[in-house]
């Protein structure tokens, strides 16, 4: 392990196994990179010198558990970049939770670590920076989509409540350069644009010096030939469980199971939620006792519709170490739960989403890196079952969007993060909707001025976004709803949409609070 401690961006002093170690200069990019050369198989960390007697070392295995991990904490309240970044980016990653360890691109220069692996593979493609926070931020935003994954990490350091904060360099022309080179140029123009319309602030001169710098880019193969094996031991007993809700769709369900009851590694049970909001109706599925299956199931009925509810329901009932959270309209290889094994202990994950694309998708638009995941998958993902006592799905979200991404967003609240592999793929049929379902009465459907957007689209965003975020998106919603209603008289449109967003926010409060 090399340790580089730096004060003021200048190295001080770098260690290696208690010996100090010679350096040739100042900057602390360069000085990771030299070190990766020198010593192409350790663990490179940084730390501020000033935290220098907090790092946790104990912990920096468990933290760094394979080679494609980048980790680092800032353990203030203030951080290099400004929170206004939420203003043209609304993914998960912007809103760190502090408290576990959280997946973000979000790196800082308090403390942190990569190996020299991943450093060595990106030598040739990284852009050197005097400000050693900006590097990070660069590296990591660049990175993390081929593949690195990428933390913040309280365990890093110990015992830092009384150290003060020596990192207060916000600026927009920071702001303004990291848009300008790690996101499409018209983020550049909404960024100007929120500023304005939120904050009063006219930020000309970070706009204009923006444009000299060009975008940054990567190749998405670079780090291929970095092998991950994790040291984490997270598959003990290798059984799973695999949760069904169904409505209306007996012969596909049927046909999930055939493929389920074909697998080389069986699931121990299969948990069935059949939903009939019909009063008077009685399960249609006499094939679960007509004949005879290789693993247990376990059959609910209910006239209570919901995919929450059904969840919920199925959820509860899983004994085995693992749970598939599947759909009832997918096709699955013979292959399928072996192969998410060996995936899962590679990479030392506690949840992952899969690949799933209807039938002659486009394999030029698939996702073909695995990576942190922004959203989470009800019908194509695996979790562990310890996690599943402290999540659930909110039923505030019923009939509506976003419970799925909002039980994503409770795993990662609990330090779970959530990978995404493209591989095994699962084809999604999109099979007709059940013949005897009703469509649900939303509470505001009746109201004279209609919510925009949907209340369980707001819920999820004031849940889980900061202000910035939201009201980001609230402009993006401005423009693209203008193309798509009626009035276009402009000052009556902006009218009408400031309702109709307050509205929303009225609903998705009384969502909010109904639990």
């Amino acid at each position: 392990m090399i340790v580089v401690y730096h004060q003021n961006y200048k190295v001080v002093e770098i260690n290696n196994a208690n010996k100090t170690l010679t350096f040739s200069g100042k900057n602390v990019a360069r000085t990771l990179f030299e070190m990766a050369i020198a010593f192409p198989d350790e663990l490179v960390i940084w730390c501020h010198f000033d935290l220098k007697s907090n790092l946790n070392f104990s912990e920096f295995d468990t933290i760094f558990h394979h080679h494609k991990i980048m980790a680092s904490y800032h353990p203030f309240q203030d951080s290099f970049l400004s929170d206004a970044v939420g203003y043209i980016e609304e993914s998960p990653f912007i809103k760190i939770n502090k408290k576990v360890r959280y997946p973000t691109w979000l790196m800082n220069s308090s403390v942190g670590g990569i190996y020299a692996s991943v450093l060595l593979a990106l030598k040739d493609e990284i852009n050197f920076s005097n400000d050693f926070d900006y590097f990070l931020l660069s590296l990591a935003k660049l990175v993390m989509p081929t593949g690195l994954l990428c933390y913040s990490e309280p365990k890093l350091l110990k015992g830092v409540l009384n150290h003060t904060n020596k990192i207060s360099k916000k600026n927009n022309f920071v702001l303004f350069r990291l848009v300008r080179q790690h996101y499409r140029k018209r983020k550049v123009i909404l960024l100007f644009l929120n500023l304005f319309l939120y904050e009063r602030k006219i930020s000309v001169l970070p706009l204009l010096f923006s444009f000299f710098y060009f975008q940054r880019k990567l190749k998405n193969n670079l780090l291929d030939n970095i092998q991950v094996q994790s040291t984490k031991k997270v598959v003990e007993l290798r059984t799973i469980d695999v949760i069904i809700p169904t409505i209306g769709r007996k012969e596909y369900l049927y046909d999930v199971l055939k493929d389920l009851s074909q697998q080389t590694h069986l699931p121990k049970n299969v948990i069935i939620v059949e939903q009939n909001p019909n009063l008077e109706s009685v399960s249609e599925l006499d094939y679960l006792k007509s004949e005879i299956w290789n693993f247990g199931i376990k059959h609910i009925f209910t006239h209570q519709a919901g995919a929450c509810n059904a969840r919920n329901l199925a959820l509860a009932e899983v004994k085995s170490e693992w749970v598939f959270m599947a759909d009832d309209d997918i096709k699955i290889d013979n292959n399928f739960l072996n192969e998410i094994f060996l995936r899962i202990k590679k990479f030392g994950a506690n949840a992952i989403t899969l690949a799933c694309y209807e039938p002659g998708y486009s394999s030029n638009k698939k996702h073909k890196m695995q990576m942190q995941w922004g959203s989470f998958g009800s019908g194509c993902s695996i979790v562990k079952k310890q996690f599943l006592e402290d999540t659930k799905y909110n039923k505030g979200f019923e009939f509506g969007y976003g419970e799925d991404s909002d039980y994503g967003m409770q795993l990662r609240n609990l330090g779970i993060d959530i990978l995404y592999f493209p591989n095994p793929e699962i084809t999604h049929l999109k099979a007709p909707t059940g013949g005897f379902r009703t469509k649900p009465v939303l509470v505001w459907q009746n109201d004279t001025i209609q919510p925009k957007p949907s209340p369980t689209i707001m819920l999820y965003k004031i849940l889980h976004l900061n202000k910035m975020q939201i009201l980001g998106y609230k402009t993006i919603l401005f423009f693209k709803f203008y193309k798509t209603q009626s009035i276009k008289n402009p000052i009556r449109y902006f009218s009408n949409f400031q309702k109709q967003w307050n509205r929303s926010l009225y609903w998705a409060n009384q969502l909010k609070n109904q639990e």
